[in-house]
């Protein structure tokens, strides 16, 4: 075990349907009547290779094919929640999308009730839930999802976020959503800057307030960007190998991680959808290393990343005292 795998880590963005593990996959696909390509879970990583951002939504929508019951959301969040437990992930603030399933008769509110249960079922690990609305199905449709969850919170729903085709559907859109949520007393994150540019970044800044920014690279194409950002004190959910693998960022070395660090803006690393892009969060952290960051540096951002989560001033505090003992104990 390397030295990021042992360090203590959390995620806050990563999405519920796109951390399934292939084994869990294929017993769900095979439990559908399969499919001709996937002759083993191997299959799925040659399976999830993306030619682009669009290409990529192709794929989800797929993989979505066969999760058509409330105890697949059970099954599925019991996996996932092993698997970062496996990992040395000790919190999460996770992304689940039950909109996208209302088309087969499952009410978002007992998907949240299943996927709840699931995770439940695993010790040594806290998921907290985002549920993420979906830009494609429309703010009227996603406003009646927001108030299809607003008694979700006693399964550990703390917040909403706004994922799908960000370049067909901009923030504006869903500005009256957002001002709802809040009323009901959601935290607010946004998908920006990922499959669109600085312009939508601003744009969700400006008209949706979020509290974090998921992804949001593109907003260092605008120096005056980066600075209202950090003048507003907002977060980003930085997601590196994803931003990779969809070209959102055409070559490694590209990655703009110093210009967060330069403009003082707090981040997070994350994996975003990791069986899907075949990385994990030590890896995540390999990367920032490659960059050019020692692996104290690297223990830092991790650390820091707790200051970006929503809990609690006292849990925050708690679990950076925890972290640090371990660091220093993996270190020496």
């Amino acid at each position: 075990m390397n030295f990021f795998e042992k360090l203590p880590k959390i995620e806050l963005h990563v999405h519920l349907e796109g951390a399934i593990p292939h084994d869990a996959l294929f017993a769900l696909i095979q439990k559908y009547g399969g499919a001709p390509e996937i002759k083993n879970p191997r299959c799925l990583a040659e399976k999830f290779t993306f030619r682009d951002f669009s290409h990529f939504i192709q794929l989800w929508s797929w993989k979505n094919m066969f999760l058509r019951e409330y105890e697949d959301f059970r099954f599925i969040a019991e996996s996932v929640a092993r698997d970062l437990k496996s990992q040395n992930v000790r919190y999460a603030e996770m992304f689940v999308s039950p909109s996208a399933f209302k088309s087969r008769g499952l009410s978002p509110a007992k998907t949240i009730e299943h996927v709840a249960e699931g995770l439940g079922a695993v010790d040594g690990i806290r998921i907290s839930l985002i549920v993420d609305l979906v830009r494609n199905y429309g703010a009227e449709n996603e406003l009646n999802t927001l108030r299809e969850i607003e008694e979700t919170k006693k399964y550990g729903v703390i917040g909403i976020g706004l994922g799908g085709s960000e370049n067909e559907f901009p923030p504006e859109l869903f500005a009256g959503v957002f001002e709802e949520a809040r009323k009901m007393g959601f935290k607010t994150t946004v998908h920006a800057g990922e499959a669109a540019g600085a312009r939508s970044v601003e744009t969700a800044v400006e008209k949706l307030v979020p509290d974090r920014i998921g992804h949001a690279v593109r907003a260092c194409e605008d120096e005056g960007l980066l600075r209202l950002i950090a003048a507003r004190a907002i977060p980003v959910e930085l997601c590196p190998i994803s931003n990779i693998k969809t070209r959102a960022i055409a070559a490694p070395e590209l990655y703009p991680l110093g210009k967060f660090i330069k403009h003082g803006i707090a981040f997070s690393i994350n994996t975003d959808d990791p069986k899907m892009f075949g990385n994990s969060l030590a890896e995540e952290y390999s990367f920032i290393e490659n960059l050019g960051y020692s692996k104290t540096e690297a223990a830092g951002f991790a650390l820091g990343a707790i200051d970006t989560s929503w809990l609690s001033p006292a849990e925050k505090r708690s679990l950076k005292d925890e972290f640090s003992k371990e660091y220093h104990a993996i270190k020496n």
